[in-house]
């Protein structure tokens, strides 16, 4: 059995290059499994991503650190490395101390958050995800959107206060005497993360010396999850980044609109109220042209089917042109309205001067095309996904 890992994060979350001996090496899928006697890569664990970097061998040469996991019964930590390693030799490691600092960040910025609004609202956090794109947090109570804008604004002020964030192992004694939160049963040695009248909880992960190195914390989205509510949110660098963004994009919009960035949101109103009554015209304009074309048609008294094909014709209008027609006509009349990409939805109508039956319509397009849809032998209705030569081919090929 291999000997644990001494965990150097533990000691100095800002420890970012170090020596260490390569206890052994083995080939396997995904590259090499290195295990050193000490490191400074913090694994995959707690709901974050692990460390990357490289090791370099006494050589000069270097290997990528493409994975870090732990075994936490042996607390042996194996290095995923995309090159092999001498086991004996003496080696050095180098963390991303941005990427580092980066989860640091967020990690920190999640307990601020997380001790806040478990306080607040009598919840738990259930899960916690943070990997190099999104940190989200789960609580198993729902939280209002108002709630959760003051949580946002207290955790600020709790990274602005700079208060410090103390990481320690407790003995058995003083940890009986601890309230703090975990989201698992834990034995063995417990590390504790403490952020003084913020939270108290159990963390393997490394965190910043003081809340104020967090910077900003900014919540991006919230869901109602489970029963309770899954906040996403985004701290120091990122938020800044996110921010920055939105601002830009807002910039952009405004520049477009010869507004200014304040008005854009009474901007995008009047547009979209402007732009529901001309899609209200435009489908005025499609049903008036849409029965002149089945009036144009004309078939009385013929059994035959009248097929339009329409992309502009919303399926109200659609509707109430069929209704027109099957007052008038014996026959049968199909209205398709859409496009070959985006797929056709279909009214087909039996005209009420003669005997004909819809469903052979229905019938048709799902034989021969898979189509959804039904109805009754007046009308029919549906949705099938071709191209309109091809159905025009298939409605005569059945001599509807």
């Amino acid at each position: 059995m291999q000997q644990a890992t001494v965990r150097l994060y533990d000691e100095d979350a800002y420890l970012n290059e170090f020596e260490a001996r390569v206890l052994s090496c083995e080939e396997t899928a995904g590259g090499f499994a290195v295990v050193l006697d000490r490191t400074a890569f913090f694994p995959e664990a707690g709901g974050q991503t692990p460390d990357r970097g490289e090791i370099t061998d006494g050589a000069g040469a270097h290997v990528r650190v493409l994975d870090v996991q732990i075994d936490e019964t042996a607390g042996v930590i194996t290095h995923v490395t995309h090159g092999a390693l001498a086991p004996g030799s003496t080696v050095t490691g180098r963390i991303d101390a941005a990427h580092r600092f980066d989860n640091m960040q967020q990690h920190t910025g999640e307990h601020i958050f997380s001790g806040l609004i478990c306080a607040a609202h009598g919840c738990n956090n259930v899960g916690f995800h943070l990997s190099d794109q999104t940190v989200t947090m789960d609580y198993d109570r729902a939280v209002s959107a108002e709630e959760i804008a003051e949580i946002e604004a207290r955790a600020n002020e709790v990274i602005w206060r700079d208060l410090p964030v103390i990481c320690a192992f407790p003995s058995d004694e003083e940890l009986a005497g601890l309230d703090y939160r975990s989201k698992k049963e834990l034995s063995g040695r417990i590390r504790i993360v403490t952020i003084p009248d913020v939270d108290v909880c159990a963390c393997c992960a490394p965190h910043v010396r003081r809340t104020g190195e967090v910077g900003l914390l900014k919540v991006l989205a919230l869901q109602n999850y489970k029963g309770g509510i899954r906040v996403t949110i985004a701290c120091g660098g990122r938020a800044l980044r996110e921010l920055s963004e939105n601002r830009r994009i807002l910039t952009e919009m405004a520049r477009e609109m010869s507004t200014a960035p304040e008005e854009v949101p009474a901007h995008v109103a009047k547009l979209k109220e402007e732009l529901s009554a001309a899609k209200g015209r435009a489908s005025a304009l499609a049903g008036s042209l849409l029965m002149m074309r089945l009036e144009a048609e004309d078939p009385s008294g013929s059994a035959g089917l009248l097929t339009v094909f329409d992309g502009a014709t919303d399926p109200g209008s659609a509707r109430h042109a069929l209704d027109a027609w099957m007052d008038s006509h014996a026959g049968l009349c199909a209205i398709f309205t859409g496009s070959d990409a985006d797929g056709w939805n279909y009214l087909a109508g039996a005209g009420r001067l003669g005997e004909a039956d819809a469903r052979e319509v229905a019938q048709t397009l799902k034989a021969a095309f898979g189509a959804k849809g039904g109805g009754s032998r007046e009308m029919v209705q549906g949705r099938v996904q071709s191209a309109e030569a091809e159905i025009r081919r298939a409605l005569q090929k059945e001599g509807i």
